[in-house]
């Protein structure tokens, strides 16, 4: 299987970015020079939000940057900050975002989705915990039912800012939506701070002995899409996994990698995700350099 590097292009726009966010224009001019193969578009502002390509001579000028930079598109994060899964009464807004982002990939030729519950831990307790995963799972069938058609994948980014974020939930809904086209986005920072540290969880945490590997392998036959960044054991701002770059962490990329492949990963995109980093656009060459051995001695 060769290898498709790609990035996503928010961290250029989130956190320490956010006050003088770097063009999307600009963004594919370097990735293209850098020689990577495609980028993970933020469907967030200023990037890629659907609402501001919503015209044929917009999506085509979108497809032209991408082909003039000699980039496919990975995925794309569709913005359901307004539209929170849980609590429920959002329901209908999140799966018409869904649909908007969903006629957006069509148009452009992005091959997946990835969804979020948006709400923040620790989320309901109990049997409304309970019924409020259930909830989720059906919606997601119904999302990934609906993008089969478009030959869109759907695939589900846990992490520890996020309600959920107990291995034996990840595992749950990730059994309970029962759909060929859905799955899990595995971020190697993520799985950590969630099976290695139980960040963020509500009581009683639970992690597991062998962490992130532990999680993948219970995860097999569900990871779809994969994000891969070092961790260093802390949350950004108290919220979410820090986005260490590779080598200042302790994930030991030569066993969580060979493990992502052994549990099924068939998908060619390895995307590099420097979330928050203040010097994301200097080490972004860097994190692709790190990745190219791995994939010459696993991706074979």
């Amino acid at each position: 299987m060769a290898v498709k590097f790609s990035i996503g292009s928010w961290a250029y726009t989130f956190g320490p970015y956010a006050k003088e966010p770097i063009a999307l224009p600009t963004v594919c001019k370097k990735l293209g020079e850098l020689g990577f193969d495609g980028i993970e578009l933020g469907g967030f502002r200023p990037h890629a939000h659907p609402d501001d390509y919503a015209t044929p001579a917009k999506r085509a000028e979108l497809r032209k940057l991408l082909a003039d930079n000699g980039l496919g598109v990975s995925a794309i994060a569709a913005d359901f900050w307004t539209d929170a899964l849980v609590p429920w009464q959002k329901r209908d807004a999140y799966v018409a975002t869904f649909k908007k982002n969903l006629d957006f990939c069509d148009s452009i030729g992005i091959p997946c989705i990835r969804v979020d519950t948006v709400a923040p831990p620790p989320g309901p307790k109990g049997k409304e915990r309970q019924d409020a995963l259930k909830k989720c799972a059906e919606v997601w069938h119904g999302c990934a039912e609906l993008a089969a058609t478009a030959k869109v994948k759907v695939t589900w980014e846990f992490e520890p800012g996020f309600c959920f974020n107990k291995p034996c939930e990840i595992v749950a809904i990730a059994e309970k939506v029962e759909h060929a086209n859905f799955g899990i986005l595995l971020d190697a920072c993520h799985a950590h701070m969630v099976a290695a540290i139980g960040a963020r969880q509500p009581e009683p945490v639970e992690t597991l002995k062998g962490g992130e590997l532990d999680l993948i392998k219970k995860l097999k036959g569900h990871i779809n899409h994969i994000h891969l960044i070092d961790s260093d054991n802390t949350l950004h701002n108290d919220e979410t996994s820090t986005h260490r770059p590779f080598g200042e962490g302790v994930i030991n990329f030569d066993k969580v990698i060979p493990a992502i492949l052994k549990a099924g990963y068939k998908s060619p995109w390895w995307v590099i995700d420097l979330c928050f980093w203040p010097g994301a656009w200097e080490v972004t060459e860097a994190a692709r350099n790190f990745l190219r051995p791995y994939a010459e001695k696993y991706a074979k």
